[in-house]
């Protein structure tokens, strides 16, 4: 499956990725993903938020999409990646958090609200839904694109996480292929 996309990103996602690079943080989000996120940033108003922020590049991909009075935060558990990432988006009027996602209820609701398959495995998703307004996205990366159902990981073996997601009926949800090797899932609330 061919994407066609320009290799241009935006400065502040060029900052961000400079930083991933740097630091040795390599599960970064690729600009596939990021694409995808500017793109969904455009279409929402209010505040928008991602889930564990690492380096910064996914958080960055929403800010270079979003309106300009549109409220961009992020949250990172780590303090030192917290510390990093707000230095490296100083200025981009990003609010970047220190904490678990929990952290983020003083800043819901939520219209977008985006996290990394690592971030989607330790989060509980009823705290995921009272973070997200009605009708608000829930973006979760980091899959490998599956043909079959239920789905499967490239070992095999069936992918719950991804599973749970896409049969939770207080979302409606489907799975995205933004690159041959990489899927999200869109999960818009009820």
């Amino acid at each position: 499956m061919p994407v066609s996309t320009p290799d241009e990103v935006p400065e502040l996602v060029s900052r961000a990725l400079h930083q991933s690079l740097v630091t040795g943080w390599l599960q970064t989000t690729r600009n596939e993903t990021g694409r995808l996120l500017a793109t969904l940033a455009a279409g929402r108003r209010g505040t928008v938020a991602e889930a564990g922020t690492g380096s910064g590049a996914g958080v960055a991909w929403l800010r270079s999409g979003a309106w300009a009075d549109t409220h961009v935060v992020c949250v990172e558990r780590d303090a030192e990646r917290a510390t990093r990432a707000r230095e490296t988006l100083e200025g981009s009027d990003i609010e970047v958090l220190d904490g678990g996602c929990d952290t983020l209820r003083s800043r819901a609701p939520f219209s977008l609200l985006y996290m990394n398959r690592r971030t989607a495995e330790h989060v509980d998703r009823d705290l995921v839904w009272e973070l997200v307004e009605a009708s608000g996205i829930v973006v979760v990366d980091d899959f490998e694109p599956s043909s079959e159902w239920p789905p499967r990981e490239f070992c095999g073996a069936v992918d719950t996480l991804r599973q749970s997601w896409l049969t939770d009926e207080r979302f409606a949800s489907t799975e995205v292929a933004v690159a041959p090797d990489l899927a999200v899932v869109l999960a818009v609330r009820r």
